[in-house]
């Protein structure tokens, strides 16, 4: 296949990326620069330029761009940013979609678990209610322009969760402070933070890719629930260092304001049954597993 992926460059992309070469398929990247071979397409999201011809000959889109949420606090311009870094590429892609003789056979576009908000002990299926507040209006918007390319072609919404990493993403100020034996729960540690590793994160949506009946939204999650402060004692166990001090709630608003309650104290008990359905096989499908691997210990 030739897959075209914005966000290549990014933590997930990049494993998407060096999966797909070690399978034998074509990644193609979307770059905001002049292209410097024939790998790599040249766009602008912001003005809106993508070359025409680019479409007929892609076999799917994987749709990874967007500035990351984990850089605190939002400022007001920074959430214009994560908003058109997300938005505005998704209709560029999208507008080429529909421009297309030959289009794609699949868009897969990034979403988030944002889109449900605090959900507290709720079980989290992709036919739950969205959320409030900004991440879940983010992710909404994020969606509805994914899905207009679906008159043309099928449409995929991976809408990930936390994704567990070596040295960035969701676990990169986290994990240093474990290593240090200083790590602990955050707030109460009591709230559901649905994870994945990023291994499994780029194999679901090549997965998703590959299957040609998946369509619809389906929630990129391990299919085992963790809380906050399981999910910090594993990490504390796999590097055998303590994990007994807490942040509290409070310093996290005053660090990070709203983005601490969106990410960091918010509950997401995330079902992974729609993607096991599809015979989508994890390789860290376990809170124990992932946090070795994580702390490179697997």
């Amino acid at each position: 296949m030739r897959v075209l992926i914005s966000g290549a460059t990014g933590l997930v992309g990049s494993e998407v990326r060096r999966q797909l070469i070690s399978q034998g398929h074509e990644p193609i990247s979307l770059v905001r620069r002049p292209a410097r071979d024939t790998s790599e397409v040249s766009y602008d999201p912001i003005r809106g330029v993508i070359d025409p011809e680019v479409m007929n000959t892609i076999d799917a889109v994987a749709n990874l761009a967007g500035a990351t949420t984990g850089k605190l606090p939002w400022t007001r311009s920074y959430k214009k940013e994560l908003i058109s870094s997300r938005v505005e590429t998704t209709k560029l892609l999208v507008s080429a979609i529909l421009a297309a003789k030959t289009p794609p056979k699949v868009l897969v576009s990034g979403s988030a678990s944002g889109i449900y908000g605090d959900a507290g002990d709720t079980w989290l299926t992709e036919d739950s209610p969205v959320g409030t507040g900004f991440l879940a209006e983010l992710a909404s918007k994020w969606e509805a322009e994914a899905l207009v390319a679906s008159s043309k072609t099928r449409v995929v919404l991976a809408r990930t969760t936390m994704v567990m990493s070596r040295k960035l993403g969701a676990l990169g100020r986290l994990l240093p402070l474990v290593r240090l034996g200083v790590g602990g729960p955050l707030g109460s540690g009591k709230q559901w933070w649905a994870f994945i590793s990023l291994p499994d994160e780029a194999a679901a949506i090549i997965h998703l890719i590959n299957q040609s009946d998946a369509s619809g939204a389906y929630n990129l999650t391990a299919p085992e629930p963790a809380t906050c402060a399981q999910l910090v004692h594993a990490l504390g166990k796999a590097l055998h260092r303590p994990t007994i001090l807490p942040v509290p709630a409070f310093a996290l608003r005053l660090a990070f304001g709203e983005g601490a309650d969106e990410l960091l104290l918010c509950s997401q008990k995330m079902s992974a049954d729609r993607l096991v359905a599809t015979g989508f096989k994890f390789q860290h499908p376990t809170l124990e597993s992932a946090a070795k691997w994580s702390v490179g210990k697997s």
